[in-house]
């Protein structure tokens, strides 16, 4: 990975964001998750554009976005991804995408302004279940999360591990491009604000993720909840919860695979997008019985 993608900037809120488009058709959204950036969704970029106006950006305090100037929590994102689609003038409803915790973002998006959001497609998505890999659950013990963020050459490596099944995945490229993350001067203060917000030693609060589901289970909103049953980071098992708490929505589990299926599965995960779309634009959120539980290709 390198940021070598074509990107531009514009201002939301008085802080300058890094964002990229490319396509023309209805709107898309790709969100990434805590400490990541708009990289993350490159090959859905280059899959989806041809039928799609396809948007990816960095999330404010990540990458080379600035950062807030008010706490970052998850409010706060949800607001500041509203701004940035009235500052693109995407004033239809979009396909929202979220990996991890972009996935809560794109929950709390929906949540806030329903008129907004045609779909939601969450990707091993925080918000289901207290369960998180240790490295998050650390950053919570004062000043010890400070000191794990600092950045290196092996704890770039660890990350990019932590993220795929398949080694093939790990590539110098990725370690690189992790490391040149953290060393974003506002990286380490952006982490720890929403990992704390969001969690503590003993996991991922509840209240917030309770709040949050009830609300989102009242809407219609036509959904997919996909996971990596590999996943390091947030376990498959939350997959479960996910179905209890949002029984209508279409659920895919892809086997042999880590925390971010639309990289280690590209092309079977933007299929997977394209057929949600397709039946958003007909037949709303409900969905029968039969058509919730999409094959895991086992």
């Amino acid at each position: 990975m390198s940021t070598s993608t074509a990107t531009s900037y514009l201002t939301v809120r008085g802080r300058q964001v890094r964002y990229r488009v490319d396509g023309a058709g209805p709107p898309v959204i790709l969100l990434h998750g805590i400490g990541r950036s708009l990289e993350d969704w490159t090959e859905q970029h280059e899959l989806l554009r041809a039928r799609y106006r396809v948007y990816s950006l960095d999330l404010a305090g990540s990458g080379w976005s600035e950062p807030l100037d008010e706490p970052h929590t998850l409010a706060t994102l949800a607001r500041f991804v509203a701004g940035f689609l009235d500052a693109v003038g995407v004033a239809e409803p979009v396909h929202v995408v979220g990996n991890s915790l972009g996935g809560a973002v794109a929950m709390q998006l929906a949540v806030d302004g329903p008129h907004r959001v045609a779909s939601l497609a969450l990707v091993n998505s925080a918000g289901f279940g207290r369960e998180v890999t240790i490295g998050l659950r650390l950053l919570a013990i004062r000043p010890l999360g400070r000191l794990l963020l600092r950045p290196s050459r092996l704890s770039a490596r660890q990350i990019v591990r932590s993220l795929f099944h398949d080694p093939a995945f790990v590539t110098p490229a990725r370690i690189e491009h992790t490391l040149t993350l953290a060393q974003q001067p506002h990286a380490a203060k952006a982490y720890l604000e929403i990992a704390r917000a969001l969690g503590t030693v003993r996991g991922v609060r509840p209240q917030w993720r309770k709040t949050l589901l009830r609300s989102l289970a009242e809407l219609d909103i036509p959904t997919l909840i996909v996971w990596g049953d590999r996943d390091l980071i947030l376990p498959a098992a939350h997959l479960n919860a996910a179905r209890t708490h949002l029984p209508r929505a279409q659920v895919h589990l892809f086997p042999d695979t880590g925390h971010m299926p639309q990289i280690e599965r590209a092309e079977a995960f933007s299929q997977l997008l394209e057929t949600l779309w397709a039946s958003a634009g007909h037949t709303g959120a409900g969905h029968s019985e039969g058509d919730r539980h999409l094959s895991s290709n086992r």
